[in-house]
Formats: C-alpha cells, structure tokens, sequence
C-alpha cells in the first residue's frame, strides 16, 4: 500500500490530495482507499524524512506545487535528493529511493492524455530537493508553474484523477536505468522515459556532476539497486564526462549513450 502525501499550505497539492480523499474513509489523520492511502500534513512536503517515524508503507507519493522562473506552464515528476549541500530540505549528499515504474506509468498515462493539458509541457526533472532520508520508493507530482495554475481547481482534479487511474492499477515492471548529464529538464531521458524501455532512477544533472565522486556514487548506485543500466547524454556530461566513465567502470551496469 502506498501513501500519498500532501502539504496543507501547498495549493496544488491541497487541492489534489481534496479531490482524491472525497471517496475515501478518515481515521484519524489518514484516509484509507482501496488502492492508496492518503495523508494532509502540516509541514512542507520537501521536509518529509519523519515520515517513516510514524506511518509504515510501501511507498511514498508526494503531491506537490512546481515553480520555476521560466514561468512555463509543466506538468512534472521527479525523484528526490541532494547532490551536495541540502538547500531544500533532506540531507546533504543524500538521494531518496526512487520509484522509476510508477513515474513511467504516470507520465506516459499525462502523456497520453495531453490534449487536456496543450498549454503544458509534460517532462520529468533531475533529482532535486528533500526529503532524501525515505528507506521506502518515493516520487513528487507536481503541477506547475504559478499560482493560477496551483488554484485552478478544474487542473488539479484533473491531474489527480490520472494519479488515481494510475495508482488504481497494476503498474508494468520495466529494466530501470540511472541518467548521467543533460539539463533540469532532462529531455532526452524523458523521451527514454515516454518512449523507450527504460524506466529511470536517480537522474544526475549535468550541473551536479561537478560534486559527484566514489563515495556519492557509491551511495546513488546502492539507492537504485533495481536498476541494470546507466544512461548517459552524451554531449550532456561537460567537462566530468571522463570522471563519470571511470566510476561507472567499477559497476555492472550497461552504459548507453544517448
């Protein structure tokens, strides 16, 4: 059974968690659902490591808003951590568990269906953010970018009803790889993530790849001990291109450039 999580002063996720928690029974501060819990907490989502202290279940499902200074209009998901100092919640040099099957199967299904959604770009995002302390597979969905969106009640039910769909069902186990290189909005991984066979892990950023060294690649390849496959942009790896072959030769993974 997995939890979905929302923050109360978050909008979007607020709205989100309101919409999926109407057919759902209350005890106490979970609502229980055939397929899913869900839970409104009173702190920020991205500050979250507590909660494994109270709550016990398979997996975590984080609804959330999504800002960026582009101001373009995204619907996104990502796995979280943080590749060097914890400037948004987590821990410092500390990935999360990802949950690389449900994210294919959630944007291939917004995918899908995104004549409702023609003013968004659907894409996933590197890793970012907390909380990074989960033991359990966790994953954020977001609605972006600004507060019009956030508030827009149509929009996030809407979005909420393909998480249903999704969550609802049985979710497709796919060969999962860990993405090296590219830009926050990795948009070679997500055409892998749409399109190909891959689902996909921990996605390390080209700028990130500058902290990068054996003992946090050492941690990221034991957080994504699923996976059997590293995926790299190739003309996306910078200057640390040769650091990332060295580290990667002291792995079984298969390496495929992109």
């Amino acid at each position: 059974m997995e939890l979905l999580v929302a923050y109360q002063d978050d909008p979007a996720g607020h709205n989100m968690a309101k919409f999926l928690c109407k057919e759902m029974t209350q005890d106490g501060d979970v609502f229980h659902g055939k397929y899913y819990d869900l839970l409104i907490i009173p702190t920020p989502a991205i500050s979250a490591d507590w909660l494994e202290e109270k709550y016990d279940y398979d997996g975590f499902v984080f609804l959330s808003k999504h800002a960026a200074e582009s101001g373009v209009l995204a619907l996104t998901c990502h796995s979280t951590g943080n590749f060097s100092d914890a400037k948004f919640g987590g821990n410092n040099r500390q990935v999360a568990v990802p949950h690389p099957d449900l994210q294919k199967a959630y944007l291939q299904t917004l995918k899908k269906n995104e004549f409702q959604f023609s003013e968004f770009q659907i894409t996933i995002e590197a890793t970012h953010h907390g909380p990074t302390a989960l033991s359990k597979p966790s994953i954020f969905i977001e609605i972006g970018t600004t507060e019009k969106q956030w508030t827009d009640d149509s929009l996030c039910n809407s979005v909420a009803s393909f998480v249903h769909q999704v969550m609802s069902n049985p979710i497709k186990e796919n060969p999962v790889a860990i993405c090296f290189g590219g830009t926050h909005y990795p948009t070679k991984f997500t055409d892998e993530l749409l399109e190909g066979k891959h689902a996909l892990g921990t996605v390390i950023p080209k700028y990130a790849l500058d902290f990068l060294d054996e003992q946090l690649f050492s941690h990221i390849i034991s957080q994504n001990s699923m996976a059997k496959t590293a995926l790299l942009d190739w003309n996306g790896l910078g200057s640390n291109k040769s650091k990332v072959l060295d580290l990667l030769k002291s792995t079984t993974l298969e390496v495929i450039k992109l």
